[in-house]
């Protein structure tokens, strides 16, 4: 019986965070989209203005009897740098913030709990940034942003960016991977 549960995580641009669940073994559906700012129905053009208060996140739909949330967390924490205040890289701006939206008090623990072992077994010589924060509303992203990889993946930004982002997935994680 699936157990049919939802995530969402900001952690720089969202092409690379969806490229990287879409490949999750137990992941349902990943979109793209903007959380945690003001505008109503914000669009692209807006949050990249940087003054929306949106973050570029993922809402990921996984089956919790596959892969529980705190493997999808311990994914995040591979793929992105906690510990990089509004930037990912060479993107920077709030937008790009590292944060984590709850949607229950059981996924607030188990982000707080994974955050304090990576602090404690000092796995970033750097202090996790990263915000876990309750889940305001989800606006879907424009449909172009919805997997962009699999759309544009010789593009330079997917093969310098993402492609890396999907290799150290695959090298840390070959058991979440899901069935070619």
């Amino acid at each position: 019986m699936m157990n049919r549960q939802t995530a969402i995580f900001g952690g720089g641009c969202f092409w690379c965070l969806d490229a990287v669940f879409r490949e999750v073994a137990g992941v349902l559906k990943v979109d793209c989209g903007y959380s945690g700012g003001a505008l109503e129905a914000p669009d692209y053009h807006a949050v990249c203005g940087g003054q929306t208060g949106h973050a570029e996140v993922v809402r990921i739909v996984f089956d919790a009897e596959v892969v529980d949330y705190r493997q999808l967390l311990e994914i995040f924490f591979v793929i992105h740098d906690p510990t990089s205040r509004n930037r990912q890289g060479n993107d920077v701006g709030t937008q790009y913030r590292s944060v984590i939206f709850v949607l229950d008090e059981g996924q607030r623990a188990c982000a707080e709990a994974l955050i304090g072992e990576l602090e404690a077994d000092a796995v970033h010589t750097d202090p996790i940034v990263t915000e876990v924060l309750d889940a305001p509303h989800f606006w879907p992203a424009e449909p172009y942003h919805q997997d962009y990889f699999s759309h544009h993946a010789l593009q330079p930004y997917c093969r310098f960016v993402v492609a890396p982002k999907l290799e150290r997935f695959r090298r840390h994680f070959p058991t979440r991977q899901r069935a070619s």
